[in-house]
């Protein structure tokens, strides 16, 4: 008698003939905990379906591996078989162009959302509107010779370009009284020594302090070589 469709052994059986392959009873009990059932049910179920001859099953040690009656499946031919596989290889085609059609659609909605909208072009024409507005006084003051900088902060500048350059000279002089100390009785070649301590002059980089201080202000100059 055929097992009702809700018992056990009826959902053993239909998984056992959808997997069609090689199972223990292990494997479908993983796969059927969702109907609730218990390993030992499962294993019950296998049991009683391999008695009845409705699967097959074979022993390997204590091990039983089941799989489903061939006999009811029907055996395609070589002609069939290389049919289907014309037809998966159009479905194959046929994806693949969805695909790239989905892609390119995704692509485009990206780029949409990416752009400004009207609204957000018109704002944006007008910032950079007055931006070039500014932008022309300014040159504009400059064609005429008028001064965009004012006196105050052209002296605060002044000042921290001169305590920079103070700055610089007093560390220049630091770094050759203490270069000068360690190098009097040195057996090496100072230039291979300063290489080797990866130090660099400033006229090693193209810099000039005496460069820089004529570019001080009147009155603040230093004669050159001090």
């Amino acid at each position: 008698m055929a097992p009702k469709s809700d018992t056990a052994e009826s959902i053993v059986l239909n998984f056992v003939n959808e997997q069609n392959k090689p199972l223990n009873s292990q494997n479908v009990a993983d796969a059927l905990q969702k109907y609730n059932l218990k390993k030992t049910a499962v294993q019950k179920a296998l049991d009683a379906l391999a008695d009845s001859g409705r699967i097959s099953f074979k022993e390997y040690g204590k091990q039983k591996i089941y799989i489903a009656l061939q006999s009811q499946f029907q055996i395609l031919s070589g002609d069939e078989l290389n049919q289907m596989k014309d037809e998966n290889t159009k479905l194959q085609e046929q994806l693949n162009e969805h695909q790239k059609a989905i892609s390119e659609v995704e692509g485009d909605i990206r780029t949409l959302q990416s752009s400004l909208t009207l609204q957000e072009m018109q704002a944006k024409e007008e910032r950079l509107k007055s931006e070039i507005e500014v932008m022309e006084e300014k040159l504009g003051k400059l064609r005429k010779g008028v001064a965009l900088v004012n006196p105050e902060e052209r002296k605060l500048i002044e000042e921290l370009y001169v305590q920079a350059m103070s700055q610089w000279r007093k560390r220049k002089r630091i770094f050759k009284d203490i270069w000068d100390a360690i190098t009097e009785n040195s057996p090496k070649d100072l230039k291979e020594f300063k290489e080797e301590l990866c130090i660099e002059y400033d006229e090693d980089v193209g810099v000039s302090l005496q460069s820089f201080s004529d570019k001080l202000p009147q009155g603040k100059k230093r004669n050159r070589g001090q």
